[in-house]
């Protein structure tokens, strides 16, 4: 006996609303006695770590023993789907106390599944009529979009989507045949705020060391050499006096923006949507030059296993130039990096989008490192600066919900909540004194304040602020459009359009428990 599942029209990725069609094959070499044959859909979110046991007793400092030392996993069920394909309503075979018996050949059985938006409630899952009760802690279970496919960190974290048929045989003793499909997913993007002028951005000031020219020392000023002076020592003594013979030249001081579009969103397999602006904070002569380019992406895995966590960070870069020597503009003050260094580089096929489940998340930074030396005329000062700016984004992955799940997501009965995870929101007395800070330091005409994260120009209107009151009837809740499972209708299809490449394997990567 085997049973193989067979795909129709299988494709190489899915996403929310495809349907998943095919047929299990039951192959029989002899006359075989079936309760059921099941077809499930399902997704699960695996964590494993190792580490420590808790120690109520605080006896850190005394050497623990070995057995202290655990492996956790927790599973959590993010999308279960379950169907009986046989009995049929009038099965063929004939039947014995809910016992069928099957000749020997071929027995297809067809299935039919619809992949949902969001995920299932983990509190309590139904497996076969068995309830089946989630972990007591229900602070980190979420209710948002399906996680894309993800295998990383020596199988640390692991999110997976298969199709599992089972045969059920009557006897206790005789071991029910089962078989697994695995397929890879990657979800549609949660609908994107109204396109504006607004940006988000990264700022760093720098002034140059002072440079001192020399001057040319002129005949008379250079005194002929004697049997008590040598020639060496005496235009070093003509050029003692700093008022005649050295030129100090204007402080060079400059601001570096990064900037992204408000909300910072970049999209997979794209470019990314990044300008970098220098400018001039005062009227110095000095020629800037840009030296090194380097921008990367971070991504920040955090894997939860019980009373253990994990931060997992990846680099990704994107373009790494250095030796550059490019002059920017003499005359104008506000010197745009061209984009051609990065436009035509997208993001590769290993990053997977934004995501957050009940023990595993991924959030994303940008880091852009500009290198800059200064000079006068064609001579360039030594002097190198190296400035990180980084910035936090939301990843999306390129795949536009149909119009129809639009539409009836703003025929819902919740108002729709534009996305902004992974900035993290702040108290009003913390905006309110960040930005009279801003304000004491500096003047729109000049100079800016230095800092490291990113500062919000402004806030589309959709975008919800957090403030010290909220509406009792509408709380606020920092999560995705909780509409999503509400407005999937049997008669939205799937998405239509060409899919992104994903490759869902990662290496690992450098961590903190």
């Amino acid at each position: 006996m085997s049973i193989r599942l067979q795909l129709q029209d299988a494709r190489s990725l899915y996403t929310n609303l495809d349907f998943i069609r095919g047929k299990a094959i039951l192959s029989l070499t002899r006359t075989e006695d079936i309760t059921a044959v099941n077809v499930k859909l399902e997704g699960e979110s695996k964590s494993r770590l190792e580490g420590e046991t808790p120690d109520p007793y605080g006896f850190g400092a005394i050497r623990r023993r070995r057995e202290d030392f655990v492996i956790e996993t927790e599973v959590h069920k993010i999308l279960y789907k379950a169907v009986t394909v046989f009995p049929a309503t009038n099965p063929q075979t004939a039947k014995r106390d809910g016992v069928y018996t099957f000749q020997p050949g071929q027995h297809e059985f067809p299935f039919d599944f619809k992949v949902i938006q969001t995920f299932i409630d983990p509190a309590v899952v139904n497996i076969g009529g068995l309830q089946m009760q989630a972990p007591a802690n229900r602070d980190r279970h979420v209710r948002k979009t399906l996680p894309p496919t993800l295998h990383a960190f020596q199988d640390q974290a692991i999110i997976r989507y298969y199709i599992k048929a089972t045969v059920v045989r009557p006897a206790f003793y005789k071991e029910n045949y089962r078989t697994e499909h695995v397929f890879p997913f990657f979800p549609i993007e949660p609908p994107r705020p109204v396109p504006n002028r607004l940006e988000s951005y990264a700022r760093r000031q720098h002034q140059f060391a002072p440079v001192v020219q020399p001057s040319t020392p002129t005949k008379s000023s250079i005194k002929p050499p004697s049997i008590f002076r040598k020639g060496s020592q005496a235009a070093v003594g003509s050029n003692s006096s700093p008022s005649s013979t050295t030129a100090p030249l204007q402080v060079c001081s400059i601001c570096i923006d990064a900037r992204l579009p408000d909300p910072a969103i970049i999209t997979c397999n794209e470019p990314l949507p990044l300008r970098i602006i220098i400018t001039k904070l005062n009227d110095s002569p000095a020629t800037i030059y840009l030296q090194m380019l380097q921008i990367e992406l971070v991504a920040n895995t955090v894997v939860r296993a019980h009373h253990l966590s994990r931060e997992n960070l990846t680099s990704t870069v994107l373009i790494s130039k250095s030796n550059m020597r490019i002059r920017l503009s003499e005359i104008d003050k506000v010197m745009e990096i061209d984009k051609g260094w990065w436009k035509d580089t997208p993001l590769p096929n290993t990053v997977a989008p934004s995501f957050d489940t009940c023990n595993i998340s991924r959030t994303y930074f940008v880091i852009v490192k500009v290198g800059l030396t200064h000079g006068l005329g064609d001579q360039t000062f030594p002097e190198l600066t190296v400035h990180a700016l980084k910035m936090p984004v939301s990843v999306y992955s390129g795949i536009r919900p149909p119009q129809a799940l639009l539409e009836a997501m703003a025929d819902s009965r919740r108002p729709l909540v534009g996305p902004q995870a992974h900035i993290p929101p702040q108290s009003p007395s913390k905006l309110s004194s960040a930005y009279q800070k801003q304000s004491s330091q500096s003047s729109p005409a000049t100079a800016q304040p230095e800092v490291e994260h990113p500062v919000i120009l402004n806030h589309h209107p959709s975008t919800p602020i957090a403030t010290g009151q909220t509406h009792p009837e509408e709380p606020f809740e920092d999560e995705a459009p909780p509409t999503y499972q509400e407005a999937i209708a049997e008669g939205i299809g799937p998405v239509e359009g060409a899919r992104r490449a994903y490759q869902h394997r990662e290496g690992g990567g450098a961590g903190n428990a």
